[in-house]
């Protein structure tokens, strides 16, 4: 056991490294691409990014998540799934391409059509990412996966500005998307050459079938309502209003699912070896809450408190319409990231279907939401975007708890110190902020940044939490065994 925490301490590390510093150069490119490029170019990448979540769902279609969750697969299995992949991924890229002229001319954007058939690539390149990333998860080989997907950022990202400069407008953002997918695809495959002596087989595939079904329905809805919101948006409103609201949400999720994306990548494996242990289970689940908690709340609201300053700094006065949207889909962030952990230990525990039932669930809800806002504004979308993410945190996690046995009340209990104290943050900001309107925008925002971490850190510790011990506790054994 000391060697999986070791494992698992050492996957958090450089999976974290390797999302903070992605997350740090995705924002890098995007302020300097979006200081060059038109809000409706980012609109019509948000319409296209619709139709690519949908379909790469489909191209892993839960097999890759069934994989990673064996006890021992076989190569038989593995060459199945990765068959399955590109074979799927080959037919839903002509049926997109198909798609792109009549999507084209209900949103009056021509572009559509003639960056669709390069955009689409990325299926079948994604195609032959899964099973190798299902292997090198199974295997806890986290460092080299972040070495890999930072190195795709970095390079896609120089690419993507050179050509923003170049005057190559909306390219410039299918380029950085299919370079980073590429470099992916290239690399796994120079460094794991696998080759499975079996051929693929139906009967594997079956055998799966049960589990990754009920998960891709449930990641397939979850993949359409995540988004459909931004279709409705370009029609009912413009390209334009969308390329703002999209904006405001691409900025909001470069923290949030940097950070879930970090934890649940490594913790999911991991979770899963303790299946048949419920207070482990349990106590581990508490653990990576805590920690969650203790970074997401004061990241999350202190993006709401500098938000004006940040936006007018880095991305230029045409971009301030975002603002609005953008301080209300960070509130979003404050719960999304729960629910997430919770999901996964549904997946851990579960068969598939209370994940199914429990995600119908949730998306009646959020039909009746979008129902209702949609007609309204774009401000009431964001909001109805903010509702939910607490009513998922709150689904996922009843329901989780009760299948390992636990109150959801202890859950409640381990967030709500880093939650009041980062109220608390927030409340002090928002008065100093009353007093240096006067100052140049920078300044304003290096005096918000030193303030927020001073009070936020020194409650923490004023307070003894939990939480600050743990991380640094976590550092302190990562660096001593060295990662």
């Amino acid at each position: 056991m000391a060697k999986l925490e070791h494992k698992v301490a050492s996957g958090v590390a450089w999976s974290f490294s390797e999302k903070l510093l992605t997350m740090l150069i995705q924002m890098v490119v995007s302020i300097i691409v979006a200081r060059e490029l038109m809000p409706e170019d980012f609109g019509v990448m948000a319409i296209m990014t619709f139709f690519c979540s949908v379909a790469l769902t489909i191209v892993d279609s839960g097999f890759s998540q069934a994989l990673i969750r064996k006890a021992e697969p076989t190569d038989e299995e593995y060459s199945s799934v990765l068959s399955f992949n590109v074979v799927t991924s080959v037919i839903l890229y002509g049926v997109l391409v198909a798609l792109a002229t009549p999507i084209a001319r209900l949103y009056e954007q021509p572009v559509i059509a003639d960056i669709a058939p390069v955009l689409f690539l990325l299926l079948p390149i994604n195609s032959l990412c899964v099973v190798q990333t299902a292997m090198f998860t199974r295997e806890l080989r986290f460092k080299l996966l972040s070495q890999i997907v930072f190195s795709a950022s970095l390079i896609s990202g120089v690419v993507a500005i050179v050509m923003a400069f170049l005057g190559c407008g909306i390219w410039s953002l299918v380029a950085q998307r299919l370079l980073m997918m590429g470099i992916k695809a290239v690399a796994f495959w120079v460094v794991r050459r696998w080759h499975s002596s079996q051929r693929p087989s139906m009967r594997a595939l079956r055998a799966m079938a049960p589990f990754s079904l009920r998960l891709l329905v449930t990641d397939l809805v979850a993949s359409i309502y995540n988004n459909v919101a931004q279709l409705f948006i370009g029609k009912v409103y413009s390209t334009a209003s969308l390329g703002y609201y999209s904006q405001a949400q691409k900025l909001k999720d470069l923290p949030v699912l940097s950070t879930i994306q970090a934890v649940q990548g490594v913790t999911y494996p991991a979770l899963s070896r303790m299946a048949d242990n419920r207070a482990e289970l349990s106590e581990g689940y508490m653990r990576i809450m805590r920690m969650l908690a203790f970074v997401i709340f004061p990241a999350m609201l202190i993006f709401v408190a500098i938000a004006p300053e940040m936006f007018y700094l880095l991305l230029g006065a045409k971009w301030m319409p975002t603002v609005p949207y953008f301080e209300i889909l960070a509130l979003s962030g404050l719960t999304y990231p729960l629910a997430v952990v919770s999901y996964n230990i549904l997946k851990v525990v579960s068969d598939g279907r209370v994940i199914l039932r429990l995600e119908i669930a949730k998306r009646l809800i959020m039909t009746l939401v979008l129902v209702y806002t949609i007609p309204r504004s774009i401000e009431a979308v964001a909001w109805g975007m903010a509702a939910m993410g607490v009513v998922e945190f709150v689904m996922n996690g009843v329901v989780a708890c009760r299948r390992i046995d636990l109150d959801m009340w202890c859950v409640v209990r381990v967030l709500l110190p880093s939650l009041l104290i980062a109220s608390v943050m927030f409340g002090a900001l928002y008065i100093l902020n009353s007093h240096i309107v006067h100052l140049h925008v920078a300044v304003h925002l290096a005096i918000d940044i030193v303030v927020a971490a001073t009070i936020y850190l020194a409650l923490a510790a004023l307070f003894r939490l939990r939480a600050l011990r743990e991380g640094i506790a976590l550092l302190k054994g990562v660096i001593g065994r060295g990662v």
